[in-house]
């Protein structure tokens, strides 16, 4: 169950992070970006020492770690 919630929080996140950054992909490049930035959120929310609890916190989390990489990947690949 919790690998089911993972991939829909992180689908979640990576449309919305998608939509911020007007980038197109598919469903499976959304969740793969979702769950990355998920990881690269938690641990950049963690250096700042921010805190967001909560499914909504998760889900914020992911969003902004999910613009980072497409920040990122924007860059190195443009």
């Amino acid at each position: 169950m919790t690998i089911l919630i993972a991939i829909g929080t992180g689908a979640l996140a990576g449309w919305i992070a998608s939509m911020i950054m007007g980038t197109k992909g598919g469903l499976i490049r959304n969740i793969i970006l979702g769950i990355i930035g998920g990881f690269v959120g938690g641990y950049v929310f963690d250096l700042l020492g921010i805190s967001i609890a909560g499914y909504l916190g998760t889900v914020i989390t992911a969003v902004a770690g999910s613009c980072l990489v497409v920040f990122v990947a924007n860059l190195l690949f443009k």
